[in-house]
């Protein structure tokens, strides 16, 4: 019973920390574009491109694990590019769950005549519902002393909710360089996104407490060593209010000639936090990718290093003959 009550003593202290401190984030954050960088809609090598993502965190420490679930769907036409996202977010024991619908546009040109540097530029619309369930959650001052301790839910908990529900509108916008040669040895990528840029306000209180803009840039270059093998060195630089974060990270591929697909796999490193590896395939018109938190954080020692597992799926609607689309191949 003493495990049980120290593990859900630290799910509360991660739900706070999610409370009043930054959106959810992915691992595997480029295998889902929309997610990443609105200029991203559209630029697709195909005619349509549907994406679904799962996430499961602290399964190893927490009561109730944190699971994230996501999809999105988008297509080019011509130089823009149209799409749409649905995502949810749910942490720890109060249910505490985000659920966002965004609908997103992009905007894509070349910047030389042989149409191989190009810049998108994109924006997200959308809203978002948090949602706590704040009745079956356990207070400092509900401990009661009687029979050797616990929490006492019949003590007035002296917390002053307004609701259990908010919504919060979203509007989001990005850019991104890219290098589209297709028989280049480097293509080279930067891009820059905004989130939360009307700063809504967040709370389940009553005050005007405000979500902080959230900021990404990402950046890297896929080395095409041969026909058959590539590495994609890249990193991401992440920045909520006072949370700041780094990942370094490589991707590598491998096409095997005989069965018609690449063999995927990559290792990511966020400093003082977690290392990630994953693994996965690219064959016809299909990517999927399977990922696994190793927790570095201050938790270590009592998760085991044990933090998330990850998948992600893709599949591209093949082009039509006389399709004429700029399409980003080397992210």
């Amino acid at each position: 019973m003493r495990k049980l009550k120290k593990y859900s003593l630290i799910a509360m202290l991660c739900l706070v920390g999610i409370l009043r401190a930054q959106d959810f984030h992915l691992s595997l954050y480029d295998a889902a574009p929309l997610f990443l960088n609105p200029a991203m809609t559209g630029l697709v090598d195909g005619k349509m491109r549907f994406h679904a993502h799962y996430r499961n965190q602290w399964n190893a420490v927490a009561y109730k694990p944190f699971t994230t679930a996501l999809v999105s769907f988008d297509i080019p036409k011509g130089k823009w590019g149209y799409g749409g996202q649905i995502s949810n977010m749910r942490a720890g024991f109060g249910n505490y769950n985000v659920f966002q619908a965004l609908a997103s546009v992009s905007y894509a040109v070349p910047l030389d005549k042989n149409r191989y540097h190009n810049l998108s530029l994109g924006l997200q619309g959308g809203f978002t519902q948090k949602r706590i369930e704040y009745q079956i959650l356990s207070f400092d001052n509900q401990w009661s002393t009687q029979d050797g301790g616990s929490f006492n839910s019949s003590i007035n908990n002296n917390e002053k909710f307004q609701g259990q529900a908010q919504f919060q509108e979203v509007v989001n916008f990005g850019a991104l360089y890219y290098y589209g040669k297709q028989q280049s040895r480097i293509n080279p990528f930067l891009g820059l996104s905004a989130f939360n840029l009307t700063r809504p306000k967040e709370t389940f209180y009553g005050s005007d407490n405000r979500l902080p803009m959230r900021f990404y840039a990402h950046a890297g270059v896929r080395i095409n060593v041969s026909e058959l093998l590539y590495f994609t060195p890249k990193v991401l630089f992440y920045n909520q209010g006072n949370i700041t974060q780094q990942t370094i990270a490589v991707d590598a591929g491998y096409f095997f000639k005989g069965e018609r697909f690449y063999a995927l796999a990559g290792f990511i490193v966020r400093p003082n936090d977690a290392s990630i590896a994953y693994i996965g395939f690219r064959k016809d018109n299909y990517i999927a990718k399977l990922g696994y938190d190793f927790n570095q954080s201050s938790l270590k020692g009592t998760s085991k290093a044990r933090g998330a597992f990850e998948i992600s799926l893709t599949y591209m609607g093949k082009k039509s003959k006389n399709q004429d689309v700029k399409n980003c191949p080397r992210l």
